[in-house]
């Protein structure tokens, strides 16, 4: 049980991004409460990579070693559950829970993520995270040369085989439908042997979210160990738009140089601003926000 309720800061979101701006925090000799609800995107990924010192481990064990660390600053308290409102108040903010439980601060941190939108093609879901990618720097060197194909189409479609090509030769763009790439970008991608398959896809055969082969609607299959693929998303959590909070025309929350929102007193960090969605990215922008937040309440206290 928490029985304090009044914090200097209230971060909502505890993974990565929001123990990284917690321990900063906490470093500061702030009162700080981490609301997590404990759904990360990343749930499904067996290993992350690309973060130095934690390369291959898994995403989870990751979080439960900076859990354990941010525990040791004792102004940082942790609650299990989810925020469902916010409200400005005249001395900041209120945070009530899904349990009822209301909590108030002189600032929030929003680290909570964006929600994938996944295409409704069986197998998809299953090898999300697993075989189907969306990164090649945090996933691109364990299946690097093998068998990959590219979902998309149109300029996304180019761009991302182009950048994939970096790690591999064998692969072929997917643009599930008739292609949108104009006639340049058609010679280009051929020119580098890169095929341009437009059939419409029925499904994804997998084992264990392990992508086998490629079924399309035509009856056809092609087999590949890899898929890249970009879905669109939305903000995991819907209580920054309810208070004011900017979104840019990516969908991310609009924040300046500071990762201060468009509301005064809201912060936010990882990947609901920041369009490089990576665990070292996370890490850093919830460490800069932890100190841009402790600076900013020195700021107003020191007058």
């Amino acid at each position: 049980m928490i029985e304090q309720t009044h914090f200097e800061v209230i971060i909502i979101g505890g993974s990565y991004s929001g123990l990284s701006a917690a321990m900063s925090l906490g470093r500061s000799l702030r009162q700080v409460l981490v609301i997590d609800s404990g759904l990360p995107c990343n749930k499904q990924t067996p290993h992350s990579h690309n973060f130095i010192t934690q390369d291959g481990e898994t995403p989870a064990a990751i979080s439960a070693k900076a859990k354990k660390q941010v525990q040791e600053y004792k102004t940082i308290q942790f609650y299990d559950g989810l925020a469902t409102e916010i409200e400005k108040t005249n001395n900041g903010f209120e945070i009530t829970t899904e349990s009822a439980n209301i909590f108030t601060s002189k600032k929030v941190l929003f680290s909570t993520g964006v929600k994938d939108i996944l295409p409704e093609i069986d197998g998809f879901a299953s090898c999300w995270g697993i075989s189907i990618l969306h990164c090649p720097y945090c996933h691109g060197y364990e299946v690097k040369t093998e068998k990959t194909a590219v979902v998309a189409n149109g300029d996304m479609g180019f761009e991302y085989a182009k950048m994939i090509s970096n790690w591999t030769k064998d692969l072929k763009l997917c643009t599930n439908g008739k292609s949108a790439l104009t006639p340049e970008q058609t010679k280009i991608l051929n020119k580098h042997k890169v095929e341009i398959i437009e059939n419409e896809i029925q499904s994804f055969e997998h084992e264990n979210g392990n992508i086998q082969h490629i079924v399309f609607k035509n009856g056809e299959k092609t087999a590949v160990k890899a898929i890249y693929h970009r879905p669109a998303f939305e903000q995991h959590c819907p209580l920054p738009e309810s208070i004011g909070c900017e979104l840019n025309e990516q969908g991310l929350l609009k924040t300046d140089a500071f990762q201060r929102t468009t509301v005064s007193g809201i912060y936010a960090s990882g990947d609901n601003h920041n369009p490089v969605r990576s665990v070292a990215m996370a890490v850093y922008t919830g460490s800069f926000a932890g100190a841009i937040i402790n600076r900013e309440i020195i700021e107003e206290d020191f007058i």
